[in-house]
């Protein structure tokens, strides 16, 4: 059976070159980078040349770069270490109400603390209104944090117009570019933000590792205390390993990133051309234009999204619904429902996130494959039988 894998969006499948470059430090490389032997500064040299590749990736310090154990945790670093290094200043965080789990909860658990947070709406795209965003700014606001591409519905925010007005408050801001980094240039010399999150296995690198970029000067309060690795930043035995392979996956997504850009754009513009013209009543969700260059959400009316995902993985196409964070959860999508889409309409929904390896050729078999198993599903659907009555 022909298997096509388009759920990139939840994660990547290593690269052959990130892989050899992890090897050497599993078999021969093993040190602690924190021993002064030999085998010592052998992966220490590893750990600096890959905050190097990634500071490349970003156009910023090496001693910007702060390795964690992935985009979750850079999240909570963020958030939680400005927080509670400036509670004293204020109290008050603003974010949206369609940001990753990661950033959500970690201000809900702020919340149970005594910190004030506003979540700013988005309009029927996924983007945030500037002006209200400029209206809920108090005395009391330490930090913005908005994310650079939805995990979801692929729309990209603004954050070169929020960090502006961030700035001119004096507020600390944050983006989780997660699913942006290695898709969308980033410059941190230019884009003057302070704080961003990056995951490795989103850009064809290892899972449980990322990375902090926090601006100097920028200061935050540790989440975990210890020996002082990282700059004091983030304590704990250093994952060498999968640390190198982030970096060799930075420094690929640094000379790939147009080209496969590029070549992923077309092929989602080709599918979401499909899909909404050749499929009865078929949406696309998210920013028609300011969307991530891998991304294609639809929904479909009288379907449900679970049921849909499961015909297509029959056909080897391996899809979503949403976030792979909640993916096994049953209750809608809350970015789909901050769209003011309702449940039925955000259960029917459908992400293809194309990858390095997608080919021209899947696009055409998983639009037919879709429509297939739209006229399926629509038979046996009661919400579809009541709604044609």
């Amino acid at each position: 059976m022909r298997t096509i894998y388009v759920d990139n969006a939840a994660t990547t499948q290593v690269d052959e070159e990130v892989i050899e470059a992890m090897l050497p430090y599993m078999r021969s490389k093993y040190g602690n980078a924190s021993s002064l032997h030999l085998f010592g500064r052998e992966a220490y040299q590893g750990l600096e040349k890959a905050r190097k590749q990634v500071a490349d990736l970003l156009n910023a310090s090496t001693k910007e770069i702060i390795f964690t154990s992935g985009g979750t945790e850079s999240d909570n670093l963020a958030i939680k270490g400005i927080a509670h290094k400036l509670k004293e200043k204020g109290k008050h965080i603003i974010t949206s109400n369609i940001e990753h789990p990661a950033v959500i909860e970690a201000c809900q658990a702020l919340a149970s603390q005594g910190f004030e947070i506003t979540y700013l709406p988005v309009d029927p795209y996924g983007i945030i209104d500037i002006d209200i965003l400029r209206t809920s700014i108090k005395k009391e606001t330490i930090l913005i944090s908005i994310m650079h591409g939805n995990n979801e519905i692929g729309t990209i925010e603004p954050i070169q117009e929020i960090s502006e007005i961030a700035h001119e408050k004096e507020i600390i801001f944050h983006t989780d570019a997660v699913q942006t980094v290695g898709k969308i240039p980033l410059d941190m010399k230019k884009m003057n933000i302070d704080l961003l999150s990056i995951s490795a296995h989103k850009i064809y690198g290892p899972k449980g590792v990322g990375a902090l970029f926090k601006k100097e000067g920028v200061i935050l309060e540790p989440l975990i205390h210890g020996g002082g690795h990282e700059q004091g930043f983030r304590s704990g035995t250093e994952n060498v390993v999968g640390t190198v392979g982030l970096g060799k996956a930075a420094e690929l997504s640094r000379s790939r990133m147009l080209e496969d850009s590029k070549k992923m754009s077309i092929m989602r513009d080709n599918l979401i051309e499909k899909v909404t013209t050749e499929i009865e009543e078929s949406y696309l969700n998210g920013h028609p234009k300011f969307r991530l260059p891998n991304n294609a959400h639809f929904r479909f009316s009288g379907i449900e999204g679970e049921s849909l995902l499961l015909s297509l993985d029959e056909k080897g196409i391996a899809a979503s619904t949403g976030s792979a964070c909640s993916s096994k959860k049953l209750l809608p999508s809350h970015v789909l429902m901050a769209l003011g889409l309702n449940e039925v309409q955000a259960h029917g929904s459908l992400r293809i996130s194309l990858g390095r390896n997608s080919e021209e050729t899947d696009i055409e078999y998983i639009h037919n494959s879709i429509k297939e198993m739209i006229v399926r599903l629509r038979e046996i659907s009661p919400l579809w039988k009541k709604q044609k009555i």
